[in-house]
């Protein structure tokens, strides 16, 4: 494919855009966004396997002092490090009187229950049993076999990422009131990014989408990241499925070219009413072939919080598109 306008590696990746439109003037996208399109892509996600793993947050939220806790589609899971920094994880409540572990503290790698200290190195122990754990170096995984009811993998599937030595990521985490397939198909919706987030993308147009029976089952998207004003990146990206509760944008071509950006959605406990609950755990690894990376790279502590921000931001929104999908859904006034 051409790649047009796009800036290529040894380029200035600014562009000016000549004559910007407003809002209400861009090109129609709903009629490319056919329903019938990303519920076929959606349909072909949940069949994936997943092996049972569950993201349960970024690995910077499991630390030497404290475990994280969550409750993954009604199963409580606390997870924390040991002696050696080793992610270890298992139920979240004390087999003894059921005292909640995920508030309990750490103490040279041992979870050690504050309600009648049970101490917990990550072995079976008093009728405690550990769930397999997996730390990819940007996120945390637990598998939860009778959750999950799949085949189960000795690994997550991990999508392909730029080399630690050679990005940044940063890790955004928001919940919603819905279940993870309004999350995987909200990502699998490329044609509202321009409308929905005037703010961050601009001239977007889908260049490629999956077929019935295509084999390579990916969206290819034309887009431009906003900076101010009038100057924007251009990149084309690819979104792919490749589970589930998966979807993954990779910057193919353009400035950041191989960066990625990951979302995850975890089934949680029901709320109070009994409505679903989906905690969205968004990675962005940032990558960059340009010198000034590096430079970069050294003020990674200055810029998650930033590269966290703006995907807030964006979820802020895609939260609110993924609650409203659910309602109309499970009322029956779903369209199409």
């Amino acid at each position: 494919m051409s790649t047009g306008g796009l800036p290529g590696p040894g380029r200035f990746p600014l562009r000016l855009r000549r004559r910007p439109v407003p809002w209400e003037r861009q090109r129609p996208t709903w009629r490319e966004a056919r329903p019938a399109v990303i519920a076929a892509a959606l349909k072909r996600a949940q069949a994936r396997p997943s092996g049972n793993w569950y993201v349960l947050g970024g690995s910077r939220s499991v630390t030497a002092e404290r475990p994280l806790g969550l409750t993954v589609a009604g199963t409580e899971v606390v997870a924390w490090r040991d002696a050696a920094g080793v992610l270890r994880a298992g139920p979240g409540v004390c087999p003894h009187l059921g005292a909640p572990l995920w508030d309990s503290p750490v103490r040279c790698g041992t979870l050690v229950c504050h309600w009648h200290g049970l101490a917990l190195d990550g072995s079976a122990r008093a009728g405690w049993e550990p769930y397999p754990a997996h730390d990819d170096g940007v996120l945390t995984w637990v598998r939860l076999d009778a959750v999950g009811g799949e085949e189960p993998l000795e690994r997550p599937v991990v999508p392909v990422r730029p080399r630690p030595a050679e990005s940044v990521s940063a890790v955004c985490s928001v919940t919603g009131r819905c279940e993870p397939e309004d999350v995987v198909a909200n990502r699998l919706d490329p044609w509202h990014g321009a409308w929905f987030h005037p703010y961050s993308f601009v001239d977007l147009r889908v260049v490629e989408q999956p077929g019935p029976g295509d084999a390579d089952d990916r969206f290819t998207v034309d887009v431009s990241f906003k900076v101010a004003g009038r100057v924007v990146v251009p990149v084309r990206a690819v979104f792919t499925a490749p589970g589930p509760r998966t979807v993954v944008m990779r910057i193919a071509e353009g400035e950041g070219a191989g960066s990625v950006v990951e979302t995850h959605a975890t089934p949680l406990a029901p709320d109070a009413a009994g409505r679903p609950r989906t905690a969205v755990t968004e990675a962005v690894v940032a990558a960059s072939g340009r010198r000034g990376f590096a430079v970069a790279r050294s003020a990674a502590p200055v810029l998650r919080p930033l590269m966290r921000a703006a995907a807030g931001r964006l979820w802020r929104d895609d939260i609110a598109y993924a609650e409203r999908r659910w309602a109309l859904r499970t009322s029956g006034r779903f369209p199409g």
